[in-house]
C-alpha cells in the first residue's frame, strides 16, 4: 500500500500532508473542544443568571408585600394603636395596654396577628422576623418553618438577635411615624428576610458552586463544597472583575460570574471548576476526538490512495521510457488510466511505442534488410575479384614447384573458401582473424619467406560482432601496393587493445608509403562516400560495409608510418558495440 514511500518527490509530499493533516485535525479538534467548553461555561452562566433573577424576584416581592403592610397599617387607626402598645413595652405591658385601649363595639385589631397572616403566610413565607424599635431597645416577633410565633421584648438593639448578616437574611428598614403628625417617628420596624427561605428556591438549579456575599464580605453558601468554595469565592469578589477565571492548580481552571444588586446591597456568586465540568462531558469529548481521528484517518487514506495512484503511472512512465531506450516494443496489457497529467503522459508514451513498434517493423527492418542486401552485394564484389587473385598465385606456384606444395595451396584455399561461402554473415572478430590468417598463409605459397606477420589482439575484442571478411582486402592492399618481392623483410601487424569508451583495431605494414596527395585524396573520397570506381574497390567496400555495420559510432583513419609504409585504424565507439550485440542476440 505504501509502495510509492519508495520514490522520493511522494515520500516528501506524503509527510507534509501527513503533517498538515494531523496539524488541521488537531486545531479543529482542539477548536471543536473550546467552542463546548464556552457553550458548558455559557449554560452554567445562564444558570447563574436565571438563578439570581430568581433570588431577586423573590426579594422584590418580599419588598412589595412590606410596603404594602406599611400602607396598610397607616390606614388602619386600630392596627397603629396596637402597634404603639406593642412599642416599648415588655409583655405584660403590651396585654395591659390592649385590654385599655379595646371597645366593645369594636373588633380587637392584633399586630402580631396581622404580620402573621399577610406578611408571613402563617409563618411560612420568607420574613421569618418583625421587629419593632426604640432608639434603645426593640421588641421581636418571629416565625418557624411550622408557622409558631414567639415573642421577644425589650431587646436592647446591640442585642445579637438584631445583627445583621447574610447568614440571617435580608433586613429591611421601615420608620414607623404619628399618623397625626408624619413627621414625628415613634419607632422603627426591621423586617428579616431569611437567606435560607430566599436561596431555597434556587435548588433546582444546576449550580456547582454558588454563594450570596454582603459588603461586609460574609459569605452565605448556596451550592458548593464547603470552605474549599467560600475560599474560592472570597478570590473571585477580590479579583475585581464580573467574570473571569481563577487559577485552582497547575493547570486546572475555574469560571465564576458576580451578579451585583444595587437594590439589595449583596453580590451573587456562581463558580464553575472546569475540571469535574469536562470530566462530566468526557463522553462528548471522546465522541468529538473520535470524529477527529476518524476524520483525519479518512483524509490520510484518500491522500494515500492518490499517491499510490499517481506513483503508478509515474513508475509506468519511468519503465515505458526504459524500454524505448532499451529498444523494448513488446506490447504490454493496457493500464487503467487516470483523468490527470500523469494518466495522460503514461497513455501517450504507450501510444507512442505501439507507434514505434509498428514504424519499425514497416520502415526500419525493411532497411536493415536493405542494407543486407548492398552488404552481400559488395561481398559479392570482392570474393571473384579474390578468387581470381588466389587462383593465379596457386597457377604460378605449380609452375615452379612440385605437386604436393600445390595441394595445400588448394587446401588451404579449400578451407577459405568454405568459410567466406557459408550463410553467417555476422561472426565475432576472432573468427574475422583466423579467416585473415588463411589468407596470409596462402599468400605464403606466392611469396616463401618473403614477408611475416604479427597479431596481437586484447581478449576484450575478440567476441565483438563485425561483419565477415573485411581484414583480407586491407592485407591485400599491402601485397598489391606495398610489398616488396626482393626483401625478406616485408612486415604485417594486426594490432587490437581497448581504450575508454571504445576499441581500436589497427593493421599496419613496413610497405611502401602513399603520396600525402594520394592519401588526401582516398580521405575525402572516404568522407564524402564517394563511389568512383577508378579508386580502389577493396578499401571502399570495407569501409561501405563496416559504416553500414556499425552505424556512427564506427571511423577509418589511414596514416602513413614514420618510417615506412601504411596503418589503417578502425576505431569503434563501446555504445556502437553494445548495440550490435544487442541486436545480434536478438
Amino acid at each position: 500500500m505504501f509502495t510509492f514511500m519508495q520514490i522520493k518527490i511522494y515520500r516528501g509530499k506524503f509527510i507534509a500532508y501527513a503533517v498538515f493533516v494531523v496539524f488541521i485535525g488537531l486545531a479543529l479538534g482542539a477548536l471543536t473542544c473550546a467552542v463546548l467548553l464556552d457553550q458548558w461555561v455559557g449554560n452554567s452562566r445562564n444558570e447563574a443568571a436565571g438563578a439570581y433573577a430568581r433570588v431577586e424576584n423573590a426579594l422584590q416581592n418580599d419588598s412589595d408585600r412590606i410596603e404594602a403592610f406599611m400602607q396598610r397599617v397607616y390606614s388602619n387607626s386600630g392596627l397603629v394603636t396596637d402597634i404603639r402598645c406593642f412599642l416599648g413595652n415588655n409583655a405584660e405591658g403590651y396585654l395591659t395596654s390592649r385590654l385599655q385601649n379595646s371597645h366593645y363595639n369594636r373588633p380587637l385589631a392584633s399586630f402580631p396577628d396581622d404580620i402573621k397572616s399577610f406578611l408571613s403566610n402563617g409563618g411560612k413565607g420568607d420574613i421569618t422576623q418583625i421587629s419593632l424599635h426604640t432608639e434603645q431597645e426593640g421588641n421581636v416577633v418571629s416565625f418557624d418553618s411550622n408557622g409558631n410565633t414567639s415573642f421577644q421584648f425589650r431587646l436592647p438593639n446591640t442585642d445579637e438577635t438584631f445583627r445583621e448578616t447574610i447568614e440571617q437574611g435580608f433586613v429591611y428598614r421601615k420608620k414607623f411615624s404619628d399618623p397625626n403628625q408624619i413627621s414625628r417617628q415613634l419607632g422603627e420596624f426591621r423586617f428579616l428576610v431569611s437567606s435560607d427561605r430566599i436561596f431555597k428556591t434556587v435548588q433546582n438549579y444546576h449550580l456547582d458552586e454558588a454563594a450570596a456575599v454582603s459588603p461586609s464580605g460574609d459569605v452565605y453558601l448556596i451550592a458548593g463544597r464547603g470552605g474549599a468554595t467560600e475560599e474560592l469565592v472570597r478570590r473571585a469578589v477580590a479579583d475585581g472583575r464580573t467574570h473571569g477565571f481563577l487559577s485552582t492548580g497547575v493547570v486546572d481552571r475555574a469560571y465564576f460570574v458576580i451578579f451585583s444588586s444595587t437594590e439589595f446591597d449583596y453580590r451573587f456568586v456562581s463558580i464553575v471548576d472546569l475540571a469535574p465540568l469536562i470530566g462530566q462531558k468526557a463522553n462528548v469529548l471522546l465522541i468529538v476526538f473520535l470524529i477527529v481521528l476518524a476524520a483525519m484517518i479518512s483524509v490520510l487514506l484518500l491522500i494515500v490512495y492518490n499517491l499510490r495512484e499517481d506513483a503508478n503511472f509515474l513508475r509506468r512512465i519511468i519503465i515505458s521510457i526504459g524500454r524505448v531506450k532499451t529498444a523494448d516494443f513488446t506490447l504490454v496489457h493496457p493500464s487503467r488510466y487516470r483523468r490527470n497529467e500523469y494518466g495522460m503522459i503514461a497513455r501517450e508514451l504507450d501510444d507512442m511505442i505501439h507507434q514505434l513498434d509498428r514504424h519499425i517493423r514497416t520502415n526500419y527492418l525493411l532497411k536493415l534488410k536493405q542494407q543486407d542486401t548492398e552488404m552481400k552485394a559488395l561481398q559479392h564484389q570482392i570474393n571473384p575479384h579474390f578468387l581470381y587473385n588466389t587462383l593465379e598465385v596457386i597457377r604460378s606456384s605449380a609452375l615452379v614447384n612440385s605437386a604436393d606444395y600445390t595441394s595445400d595451396a588448394i587446401a588451404t584455399l579449400g578451407a577459405l573458401y568454405r568459410d567466406i561461402v557459408k550463410n553467417e554473415n555476422i561472426i565475432p572478430l576472432g573468427s574475422e582473424l583466423d579467416l585473415l590468417l588463411k589468407y596470409l598463409k596462402i599468400m605464403e605459397f606466392k611469396y616463401p619467406e618473403r614477408f611475416c606477420y604479427q597479431f596481437n589482439v586484447e581478449t576484450a575484442l575478440l567476441a565483438l560482432p563485425t561483419v565477415k571478411f573485411w581484414l583480407q582486402p586491407l592485407a591485400e592492399n599491402f601485397f598489391v601496393h606495398g610489398f616488396n618481392p626482393e626483401s625478406e623483410y616485408n612486415l604485417l601487424i594486426v594490432n587490437g587493445w581497448e581504450e575508454e569508451g571504445r576499441f581500436v583495431l589497427e593493421i599496419a605494414d613496413n610497405g611502401n608509403k602513399i603520396s600525402e596527395e594520394r592519401l588526401s585524396e582516398i580521405r575525402n573520397k572516404l568522407a564524402r562516400g564517394d563511389d568512383d570506381s577508378s579508386g580502389s574497390i577493396g578499401l571502399r567496400n570495407v569501409y561501405t560495409r563496416l559504416h553500414f555495420f556499425y552505424g556512427g559510432g564506427f571511423s577509418m583513419k589511414i596514416d602513413n608510418n614514420e618510417e615506412a609504409g601504411v596503418k589503417i585504424s578502425v576505431i569503434l565507439s563501446k555504445e556502437a558495440a553494445n548495440d550490435v550485440q544487442a541486436i545480434d542476440r536478438r
